[in-house]
Order: structure tokens, then sequence, then C-alpha cells
């Protein structure tokens, strides 16, 4: 069976570009049954309200959802089960200290298919105050603002 080369996006985090100030991103693989790969290539995944935990030197990420194959019967597992994440040692050593420090926390960005494997990018983030947000809202809104004003000017030539 030949590979597919390139990258297709299954799932997106927006929310987490919203509340958190990204510091580093890491790729990490996920250990998944038949059937859950299946569903993730019909782009069956939600990263919403999931969240990274680092347990005895190993990452997990919770609340992942998988929806079940049609085709899987018997051997569809738990759609919110937890899944493994493939990380190098150092990498999670890192990811460990840098949750340890106040304020910070691991959050899923993104799964998506990268040559027929599962990836997700996982960060380690910082929360954002309320005013944080404000500001990026209003710079959303002024750039939103200048696209309009410009492609008007356009339209009139």
């Amino acid at each position: 069976m030949a590979k597919k080369i390139g990258q297709k996006l299954i799932a997106q985090n927006k929310k987490a570009y919203h509340d958190y100030f990204m510091e580093e991103t890491f790729q990490a693989g996920i250990e998944l049954v038949g059937t859950e790969v299946k569903s993730m290539r019909l782009g069956k995944c939600s990263l919403k309200e999931s969240y990274i935990k680092i347990e005895n030197g190993e990452a997990f990420i919770y609340n992942m959802h998988v929806s079940p194959y049609e085709q899987g019967n018997i051997f569809n597992k738990d759609p919110l089960r937890k899944r493994r994440l493939l990380l190098h040692k150092k990498e999670i050593n890192k990811i460990f200290t840098a949750i340890t420090k106040t304020g910070y926390t691991v959050v899923p960005l993104k799964v998506y298919l990268n040559n027929s494997l599962v990836k997700i990018d996982i960060a380690i983030a910082r929360g954002k105050k309320l005013y944080d947000k404000r500001q990026d809202i209003a710079k959303k809104d002024q750039r939103r603002e200048a696209e309009k004003d410009f492609k008007v000017r356009n339209l009139t030539l």
C-alpha cells in the first residue's frame, strides 16, 4: 500500500490560541488502535475540553473524543479514553519541568495526518489574562477593518 505524502488536518483547538500564549511546541505521535485510526482518517476527532498530563514519565492526553468507527462494531474502544503520547524522554522532561512552574500548562493544538501517521502538536502555554484577550480582539478588529478598507478602495478604482 502506497503512503500518501503531505499533511491533512483532522482537528484543531482554536480556543487554545485565544486562551493561552504558546511558549514552545512539540510534535508527538498518538498510540491508537486500528478502528481509531480509521475514524481519524475520516476526520472524526475533537480536541475540545482535552488536556495533557505527565504521569510516571509518560505523557497522556485525556478527553480527546474520537468517534467510533461505523464498521468497527466490537473492536471500537471508548471514545474518551486516555491515549499515550509518543515523545522522547528529553521532551517529556522539558515539558514536566515547564509545567511545574506557576501559570504554565500543556495544551493540544492540532491533530493531523503526516505521511499516513497520526500526529498531534502540543505546546507549553501560559494563560492569558482578560486584558490580553481584549488586546487580541482589538488587533483582529483593526486588521479586519484595514482589509475591508483596502478591498473597498480597490473596487472603486
